[in-house]
C-alpha cells in the first residue's frame, strides 16, 4: 500500500499527467482531478486502472473527494494553458484560478496539506527586465485579451500567498516557463507542436510576426523532475520558485532546430503579432539551483527528437507518404 495520497488537479492535462506518472513511480497513491475541458482521458488511461489511482471528472471548484480521503500534497494544475484554449474558454480560465483555487486552499487547510500551485512564465507579461527573476513583478496588461490567464494566474498566486500569511498553510508557487514534450495535443496550438504537426503534414511553420522574438524551452522530463522535488522540498514555505530552461532562442532558431531534426530545410508562413504577445522570455533559475540543485539535463535537439517520435504515432495525421520523408 502506498504510505502517502497526493492530489492533482488537471491530472489528465499534458504536465500534470506526467506527474501523476512520477508520483506513482515514487510510491505515492494518486487523486486525479479534471474535467476533460483541454486535458484527455488517454493520458492517464493506464493509469487509472491501477489500485492506487483514484480519477474524479469534475471541474475543480465543484471537487469534493471521498469521506476517508485526505492528501499530503495537493497541487493545482487545472487551467487551460494554451493561448487557444484560453481565448476559447476565457471564464472557465478564470474560474479554475480562482473558485478552483479557493477549493483546493481550503482542503489544504482542513487537511493539514502541503499547497503546491502551478503558475506561469506569463505572470511578467512582456517582461521590463531581462532575464526574469522571481523578485520581478511583471509588466501585465490587465485588460488584454491574454489577461484572462495572465491575471488568473497572478489571482492564484496572491490567493496562495493570503492563505500562508493568515493561516501559516505550507504552500509553494512554482513559475513554470516553456514547457514541451509527448502527451501535448494535436491541437493544442503552442509553437512546438503547432511546428512539428505542420512539418510532419509537410505544411509550412506558422510564425508570428517576424519570428525573432525569444523562448526558453524545457522539456517535460526536466520540468516535471523540477516540480517533484519542491514539491518533497521541507522548509521553504512561501517561495515562488521559476522552472524552465535558461536558454533563450528565438522562434526562427527553433525552426531550425526542428530542421536539423527532421534532415530538411522547414518553410514558414508569417502571420501578425497577437497582442500582448512577449518579446522575450528566458528564466534566471539560480534560485531553484541552490534550493534542490537542479537545472535542465535534456538539449533541445533531443527533446524535439522524442517528441517528434511520439507525434508520428498519432493515429491518422502521418501515415506513409503523407509527409513525405520524415526519418
Amino acid at each position: 500500500m502506498a504510505s502517502k495520497r497526493i492530489l492533482i488537479s488537471g491530472g489528465a492535462g499534458f504536465i500534470g499527467s506526467h506527474l501523476a506518472e512520477a508520483f506513482l513511480k515514487k510510491g505515492y497513491a494518486v487523486t486525479i482531478v479534471d474535467n476533460l475541458l483541454t486535458g484527455r482521458e488517454e493520458n492517464i488511461s493506464r493509469l487509472i486502472e491501477q489500485q492506487s489511482v483514484k480519477f474524479y471528472r469534475v471541474s475543480v471548484e465543484n471537487f469534493s473527494p471521498a469521506n476517508e480521503e485526505s492528501y499530503e500534497f495537493i497541487l493545482h494544475f487545472a487551467s487551460a494553458a494554451s493561448p487557444k484554449d484560453y481565448m476559447r474558454y476565457p471564464i472557465e480560465t478564470l474560474k479554475v484560478e480562482s473558485l478552483g483555487t479557493f477549493r483546493l486552499l481550503d482542503l489544504a487547510k482542513e487537511m493539514g496539506s502541503r499547497f503546491v500551485l502551478a503558475s506561469t512564465s506569463e505572470v511578467y507579461g512582456d517582461p521590463q527586465v531581462h532575464p526574469q527573476p522571481e523578485s520581478y513583478w511583471g509588466y501585465v496588461n490587465p485588460v488584454g485579451p491574454r489577461s484572462v490567464y495572465d491575471e488568473a494566474k497572478r489571482f492564484a498566486e496572491a490567493s496562495t500567498m493570503a492563505y500562508k500569511r493568515k493561516y501559516d498553510l505550507d504552500v509553494r508557487i512554482l513559475r513554470i516557463f516553456n514547457t514541451y514534450g509527448p502527451k501535448m495535443r494535436v491541437d493544442d496550438g503552442r509553437v512546438v507542436p503547432n511546428f512539428i504537426v505542420n512539418a510532419l503534414r509537410g505544411d509550412p511553420l506558422p510564425v508570428y510576426g517576424d519570428g525573432s522574438q525569444t523562448r526558453s524551452f524545457c522539456y517535460i522530463d526536466d520540468t516535471v523532475r523540477a516540480i517533484v522535488q519542491l514539491t518533497e522540498k521541507d522548509g521553504i514555505s512561501g517561495t515562488v520558485v521559476n522552472i524552465g530552461n535558461p536558454k533563450e532562442i528565438s522562434i526562427m532558431e527553433l525552426k531550425d532546430t526542428l530542421g536539423r531534426v527532421l534532415g530538411r530545410d522547414l518553410q514558414v508562413k508569417f502571420f501578425p503579432l497577437p497582442q500582448d504577445d512577449p518579446k522575450r522570455r528566458q528564466p534566471d533559475i539560480s534560485l531553484i539551483g541552490r534550493l534542490v540543485g537542479w537545472k535542465p539535463e535534456v538539449s533541445l535537439e533531443e527533446g524535439l527528437k522524442k517528441t517528434v517520435e511520439w507525434f508520428k504515432k498519432k493515429v491518422g495525421l502521418f501515415e506513409k507518404g503523407k509527409a513525405g520523408d520524415i526519418d
